[in-house]
């Protein structure tokens, strides 16, 4: 539904003024109560204090803005005029220079050279290989098994990205990999999470953890490199595409260390956000039976008892709808930052350079005033006539603008590939008591993951003449 916000008056006095925002403590500020419970806190503080609200985080003054324009405003329509690497400095420890850790031109430079792995043919051309990894893992898999969903789909989609933009097969890698990538997102060492995180490598300490996950998958990568490098094959993927990879001005080829950046930061993005996604999407089915039912029915009216192929997707409509909700619901990734460079004004007050702002998708994709009833995860809004009623910048959990995800195409496409091909043959249930909380750090993890039971699909589904049950 679209929504008329009423604009603030710019007045000399608010050049000099900050927003309001909560009372802050001597030296950490707010920083305690933002760790205590990130989600919580931030939504509690634009409800308390409005859409342009500050809040202390040691050191730093930071400007949490909560419109959908102001989302935009900062990704798209003044994209130049923000760098966000100072935010990634954790992720800058696994990723080095790559394209989540980069600004300005080197930016644009690197994905312009990663951006043909995600041209449409191509991605299109990876739905096999989602399928048939799907339909492997579900061979493994028992009636009456329980497992953690959320892991199961990490390893899941690591061995994904690995053969469609790699040509390696992670058969018996993908546990210790996709274990050493939670370690170093578990474990941050720079960011506000981390104020345990003394630099001790030892390995009972987080840094210790970190810094052995860092080993083990710089291990991995070089020595992938160095074999391709040996090999001196063209394989056809995107690794192929890193090592051949020339500068038009000066024909200068990568080093090891640029192509261990980009191999890393696909290995690492091409699997977490989807991963998540789908973990959540499980969760939000098993507690909406109601929409479980329905879309059961819809997968059985267009598969039959069949795999999904990438033709289906266009049909399969309510599959989509149920991935999207899912994702506004429990965006992946639940907030990003940006630094002015440049001063700006915005809502009626003037920001100096530096300006650190922070746009949260948790806070804006739960807001009352645009979405009805956010707590209510409801498939329907995202039919053809109730997504023209969202406002434009209210939904984006893939960023928006020049840095919105370079993979946004291939996550779309492999958790509706996923999600179909698991129900076709399970439907997870929640074991009963296993708490199901969610843990904010780059992306947004199940803390304790999603413990759930596995029943065969069996027999044709009718979807229940009873209201849809909901959170």
């Amino acid at each position: 539904m679209a929504q008329t916000y009423p604009e603030r008056t710019t007045s000399l006095m608010n050049r000099t003024l900050l927003p309001p925002g909560p009372p802050p403590m001597p030296v950490v500020g707010n920083t305690l109560q933002f760790r205590r419970d990130p989600l919580t806190f931030v939504r509690g503080v634009q409800r308390a204090y409005g859409d342009i609200a500050r809040v202390k985080l040691g050191r730093f003054t930071v400007v949490l803005f909560s419109r959908p324009e102001y989302a935009r405003y900062f990704l798209v329509e003044n994209a130049r005029n923000f760098t966000s690497s100072e935010f990634n400095l954790s992720l800058r420890d696994l990723l080095g220079e790559g394209l989540l850790t980069t600004d300005g031109d080197f930016h644009r430079q690197q994905r312009r050279l990663v951006q043909p792995a995600f041209h449409k043919k191509r991605v299109e051309g990876y739905a096999e290989i989602m399928v048939h990894h799907t339909t492997q893992l579900l061979d493994t898999w028992q009636p009456g098994q329980r497992l953690d969903i959320a892991r199961a789909m990490q390893d899941l989609t690591l061995r994904i990205v690995a053969k469609a933009l790699f040509d390696v097969d992670l058969e018996t890698h993908s546990p210790q990999l996709g274990r050493a990538f939670s370690d170093v997102i578990e474990n941050p060492v720079h960011l506000a999470f981390s104020l345990n995180g003394l630099p001790l490598d030892l390995p009972f300490t987080p840094y210790g953890k970190h810094m052995a996950a860092r080993r083990q998958l710089d291990s991995y990568v070089y020595g992938l490199i160095a074999q391709r490098r040996a090999e001196g094959r063209d394989h056809g993927d995107v690794l192929s595409m890193l090592l051949d990879a020339q500068d038009a001005s000066d024909g200068a080829t990568m080093s090891d260390k640029q192509v261990r950046d980009q191999t890393m930061t696909l290995f690492a993005a091409g699997h977490e956000t989807t991963a998540n996604a789908l973990a959540w999407t499980f969760y939000l089915l098993a507690t909406n039976p109601h929409v479980l039912e329905k879309l059961r029915a819809e997968l059985r009216d267009v598969l039959g008892e069949r795999a999904p192929a990438l033709d289906d997707l266009p049909r399969l409509t309510y599959l989509d709808q149920v991935v999207t909700e899912s994702m506004r619901y429990y965006p992946p990734a639940w907030t990003v930052g940006r630094r002015a460079i440049q001063p700006f004004e915005l809502g009626g007050y003037y920001f100096p350079a530096g300006t650190v702002a922070m746009i949260s998708q948790w806070v804006i994709h739960h807001l009352p005033e645009v979405w009805g009833d956010p707590e209510i995860f409801r498939p329907e809004r995202w039919d053809p006539v109730n997504s023209q009623k969202v406002p434009p910048s209210a939904y984006f959990p893939f960023g928006a603008g020049p840095r919105m995800c370079i993979g946004m195409p291939f996550a779309q496409q492999e958790a509706r590939l996923l999600l179909a091909t698991i129900l076709q043959r399970y439907v997870p249930r929640l074991v009963p008591g296993h708490p199901v909380v969610p843990r904010p750090r780059v992306t947004l993890r199940p803390k304790y993951g999603i413990q759930m039971e596995l029943e065969p699909a069996r027999s044709p589904v009718a979807v229940p003449a009873s209201a849809p049950v909901v959170r």
